[in-house]
């Protein structure tokens, strides 16, 4: 079976469970375990046999313990520093001690390691991938990680959940940071001692976690298939799920392992496998490719009767509700009687009640998310909505996505004529900066000077663009019609 047949047949919202494979084929400064204590061990010390001598008391059983390593690396590290206050390690220094006046002991060598990772560096060849990988979030129900970076709360937008957060979350539109994140290097998983807690709470992460891998698919990538991690989870699941039971063949028809291997263009799925070493035999899916490209057109492409987006805005209700919050609830009768396509959950004003999902004002505001999604569900709701004549809509970009959109040529003629007269403020600035630093430019005229300046291709797009994503209030006409500028140079 070839991997879009595969996740067609899906019917809830897969999870994905990412490991280092995906930083390192992504990004440029990112590493494996071994890499990192290695990295860190040599810019300490300047000594290449320094990290060969702690890697050889590391050994544990033919298999070396980096926790351990981290261990020995994370005490020296702190020795070296106490010892040279004001050398190469300065900043770290003084971030530790500007936490230690506030109370807060954070260790500087996990202070030093969320300054490695601070920073995203892409890698410009996997752009292209990248920007595909984007699309597939709007039918992702969550994400486990053992990745420090913020590579995946800022490719998806989600929210990161560390620490004692993950207990108290909703799932969906979730980044479940299990090993903690650099925005809180007092809770990042790497030493000996960070293992031996984590474990310790781990059955209460594990039961929160148990749900989403026996209700939903599970694609984990970035992992090997000897990784430890899949093992666990394998175990935990089927510590529950009696292995021979209809129950358990579900669950591992929605396993799916995608491993890197290089060079490969395969599209086909494989059932492996897996030795859970004293436990049984557990057989799954697995896809061995370098080319992620198909993979993420299928999860893109996976039609479901509700997307993830709707099922977060529930749960933040429901949140709501089971916490006291003052929202009235009304159950329509016969309830029971009503086909599952007739079933409509309705959230907000009784007297507004037509809202569906998404209204024209939050289409623009969610526009290059929307865009960079390629979201054809999303869109496809423009032909229900009453847009005025008067009003600014950017539908060039929208109908490039959604060729079904039956109003596409009418607003295509409205958008283009609102235009022709929408910017009269001539100027011969060539960068927006330029324009909102110009005195002599009322601020009152700043947006029709960055419009004319658009309109005659003074200034790039990609400017532009930028200037709307930060663009405060994206009620205002004003950013409606410089969005509607843009999306006519861009797509028309």
């Amino acid at each position: 079976m070839n991997i879009q047949n595969f996740i067609s047949n899906y019917k809830n919202h897969p999870v994905l469970f990412i490991g280092t494979g995906i930083s390192l084929r992504y990004l440029k400064n990112s590493y494996t375990w071994d890499g990192l204590l290695k990295s860190i061990s040599f810019e300490l010390t300047g000594d290449e046999e320094f990290y060969l001598d702690i890697k050889a008391r590391s050994e544990e059983k033919g298999e070396f313990k980096f926790d351990k390593i981290a261990t020995l690396l994370e005490d020296e590290f702190k020795i070296r520093l106490e010892k040279d206050r004001h050398g190469k390690f300065k900043k770290i220094n003084d971030i530790f001690y500007q936490n230690m006046k506030k109370d807060l002991k954070i260790s500087r060598f996990k202070i030093y390691i969320s300054q490695i990772f601070s920073t995203l560096l892409y890698k410009e060849e996997m752009i292209k991938e990248i920007t595909e990988l984007k699309k597939i979030r709007k039918n992702i129900g969550s994400i486990i990680t053992t990745n420090y970076d913020k590579f995946i709360e800022e490719t998806f937008e989600f929210k990161p959940l560390i620490g004692n957060n993950i207990l108290l979350s909703n799932p969906y539109g979730s980044v479940y940071k299990i090993h903690g994140c650099i925005s809180e290097p007092d809770k990042i998983i790497i030493t000996e001692n960070d293992y031996k807690i984590f474990l310790e709470k781990y059955e209460l992460i594990r039961a929160q976690l148990l749900s989403l891998f026996i209700h939903n698919p599970i694609i984990f990538m970035g992992y090997s298939i000897s990784d430890e991690n899949i093992k666990n989870i394998l175990k935990t699941i089927f510590t529950y799920i009696e292995p021979s039971t209809e129950e358990a063949e579900t669950i591992r028809n929605n396993f799916l392992l995608v491993e890197y291997e290089q060079g490969s263009n395969s599209e086909s799925i494989m059932e492996h496998d897996i030795d859970m070493e004293g436990f049984s035999t557990v057989r799954i899916n697995k896809l061995k490719t370098d080319n992620f490209l198909p993979l993420y057109t299928a999860l893109s492409d996976l039609n479901l009767p509700i997307s993830a987006m709707d099922i977060q805005k529930v749960q933040n209700i429901v949140k709501e509700i089971y916490s006291g919050g003052n929202i009235k609830v009304n159950i329509t009768e016969d309830l029971d009687n009503l086909h599952n396509s007739e079933r409509i959950l309705a959230i907000g004003s009784k007297n507004t009640i037509v809202y569906k999902h998404q209204n024209t004002s939050e289409m623009m505001s969610n526009y290059f998310k929307i865009i960079d999604e390629a979201n054809i569900q999303v869109l496809s709701l423009i032909d229900d909505f009453k847009i005025q004549k008067q009003q600014f809509f950017p539908i060039y970009g929208f109908s490039i996505i959604n060729k079904n959109i039956k109003k596409s040529d009418k607003l295509k003629k409205q958008q283009k004529k609102k235009l022709e007269s929408a910017f009269t403020y001539k100027n011969n600035h060539q960068t927006i900066n330029n324009i909102l630093n110009d005195d002599n430019i009322a601020n009152s005229h700043k947006e029709n000077a960055i419009g004319y300046s658009i309109i005659s291709n003074q200034i790039m797009l990609e400017e532009l663009k930028k200037y709307l994503i930060k663009y405060e209030n994206k009620e205002e006409t004003a950013y409606r019609k410089l969005l509607c500028a843009y999306d006519y140079k861009k797509y028309s």
